[in-house]
């Protein structure tokens, strides 16, 4: 990226050590779904597979991961629901996403 205010050799130094921590504890909390009872029921989840597909985009491409992540998660109908009243937050939507939209 031409605009970056650092080499990118200079931002992996950096930022190397706290991503890779984060990388253990992902790798932590998918062992841990492996190994509870009912790990399957658990695999099922739309917010488990909507975390494995968030994986498999950061690997799988090379541009603009982020907001493709971030559309993965999100509600992206246009019409309002009439009440939010009950509701709570997953963290993951239910719906579809495709890469590109």
């Amino acid at each position: 990226m031409e605009n970056s205010p650092m080499p990118a050799k200079q931002a992996l130094e950096l930022y190397f050590l706290d991503n890779r921590a984060r990388l253990l504890e992902i790798a932590s909390f998918l062992d841990r779904i492996d190994r509870y009872k009912d790990s399957a029921a658990a695999k099922d989840d739309f917010r488990y597979k909507s975390f494995m597909k968030a994986l498999k985009l950061i690997i799988g491409t090379e541009k603009d991961r982020t907001i493709n992540v971030q559309l993965l998660f999100s509600d992206l109908t246009a019409e309002p629901i009439e009440s939010a009243a009950g509701l709570k937050a997953f963290g993951a939507w239910e719906g579809t996403f495709s890469e590109g939209n």
